[in-house]
């Protein structure tokens, strides 16, 4: 019996610990195999605070992606800070917008056209889709996803380049699953390496709480699918 008991305690220690490492993000469920995919990214906003860009500098990282918008008016503070740095310490540099349900994609576009340079060398412009921190609206799947196709329609006129479509598995399956498939999928997995059945995928969020020299607190990992950038 006190052997039993002993194995129970020492099994519900065990879990109690692979959970706190789990959540701190210091044991992961996924890790890509570096030679399949050998760029690194990030995406980053006003969450991860002031970057020690020197630091970063030490990780493996080649692209970085910026929070610049939110909505019909929200501007990320500290979006010009790091499009500025990036761009300084030689990362591929792209922005994205987080797109809110109950906002038209013309006024979201409008908002982020003018937070965002329109630089040759950017990484083609984001949208962000997902259903956490949304909005609650009334309109239907039809209206959403032509007001989304709007959006991604006046950036790529803008920008000349086609917006990547960053979704959660959960928006994905909802509304992007068979629409705009010239767009890039970007796409959020913390579990499983993504399969999109026929379809491809751009960029893989692996982890939302990855830790890297220069930033304090959690960082969200991405890898390339492929060895270049392809967009």
């Amino acid at each position: 019996m006190r052997k039993l008991v002993v194995g129970i305690l020492s099994l519900g220690f065990i879990g109690v610990v692979m959970g706190y490492l789990v959540f701190t993000g210091y044991l992961r469920f996924n890790y890509p195999d570096e030679k399949e995919f050998p760029i690194l990214g990030i995406d980053i906003s006003h969450h991860q605070g002031t970057i020690s860009w020197e630091e970063l500098k030490q990780e493996n990282i080649s692209f970085v992606i910026i929070k610049a918008t939110e909505g019909g008016d929200y501007r990320d503070p500290l979006f010009q800070e790091n499009w500025k740095n990036s761009k300084e310490y030689g990362y591929r540099t792209g922005a994205y917008h987080f797109y809110r349900l109950c906002k038209s994609g013309k006024e979201q576009a409008v908002n982020f056209i003018e937070s965002v340079p329109n630089e040759s060398n950017n990484l083609p412009p984001t949208i962000d889709l997902e259903f956490g921190g949304n909005c609650a609206t009334d309109k239907s799947k039809d209206q959403i996803l032509d007001e989304i196709g709007e959006f991604l329609n006046l950036l790529e006129g803008h920008y000349g380049k086609r917006p990547i479509i960053y979704a959660t598995r959960e928006f994905y399956d909802v509304y992007i699953t068979d629409q705009f498939l010239d767009s890039p999928i970007w796409i959020r997995d913390i579990f499983w390496e993504p399969d999109l059945d026929a379809r491809n995928w751009a960029i893989w969020q692996f982890a939302n709480r990855g830790h890297l020299k220069g930033i304090d607190g959690y960082v969200d990992l991405n890898v390339l699918h492929g060895k270049q950038f392809e967009f």
